[in-house]
């Protein structure tokens, strides 16, 4: 528990064996009460090494997408009585350390969600970041930035904490199949802008691995259209 708050920690994870345990062991499980590791059909020892290290796991047991994974953690969440859940990236770009950062907004200012940004001030991005990521994390809060109609510096980011009350109000609604890949993110976030709840940002850390050890399970074209779909969509009232 977290200053009186029930916290989850949902991290999607497909074929990270290599890198779950760290995620684990950079998270301060006495700060959280649960830290879920949703497995999304992988086929080596992600979920093992995820519980080994002391994870609990929920296991997909086919590949459904991150959103899928997601949306499977969020309910798991919901129903085992969290008030805010935290999504943190499986592949150890995130640090764990920052997540107070995300959640005093939500405490001490009552924000409904709170993104973490490499490009506030404080914020940082290391290590072998591919150029096109650096390019499409500029571009998508530019154009997000328009349909919401506030200034966001980062749109894309995983690491974010929100109110699973959220959730309650029943024009969010999670359960399309369109969202199951990468866009369950994008919409999340648009919703609550366009909706009126309240929004922060704060500044974090992403840390890209050396390619070698791989950096991401996102295909260039398909990955980023699926994150791009919610923004035009929504802004053409196709989807809601």
């Amino acid at each position: 528990m977290y200053r009186g708050k029930r916290i989850i920690v949902l991290v999607p994870a497909y074929n990270e064996e290599a890198k779950i345990g760290h995620v684990v062991e950079r998270t301060d499980l006495s700060m959280v009460d649960t830290l879920l590791v949703v497995d999304d059909g992988s086929t080596d020892g992600t979920a093992q090494v995820a519980r080994d290290k002391g994870a609990e796991v929920l296991s997909l047991h086919a590949v459904l997408g991150v959103g899928a994974a997601l949306r499977a953690g969020i309910e798991h969440g919901r129903q085992s009585g969290h008030d805010i859940a935290i999504f943190m990236a499986g592949n150890n770009k995130d640090d764990p350390a920052e997540i107070p950062r995300l959640l005093d907004p939500i405490i001490d200012d009552d924000c409904d969600l709170v993104m973490g940004s490499r490009y506030l001030s404080g914020g940082a991005t290391g290590g072998e970041m591919p150029l096109y990521r650096k390019l499409a994390t500029r571009l998508h809060p530019w154009l997000a930035s328009r349909f919401v109609g506030k200034r966001l510096t980062e749109s894309t980011n995983g690491f974010r904490a929100f109110k699973l009350s959220l959730l309650d109000d029943p024009r969010i609604n999670l359960k399309q199949r369109w969202l199951d890949a990468y866009g369950l993110e994008v919409y999340l976030l648009l919703k609550v802008l366009r909706l009126g709840y309240r929004h922060a940002e704060v500044p974090c850390t992403k840390i890209y691995p050396p390619r070698r050890v791989g950096q991401t399970k996102m295909q260039p074209v398909i990955g980023w259209w699926s994150i791009l779909r919610p923004v035009f969509l929504m802004g053409m009232g196709l989807r809601r």
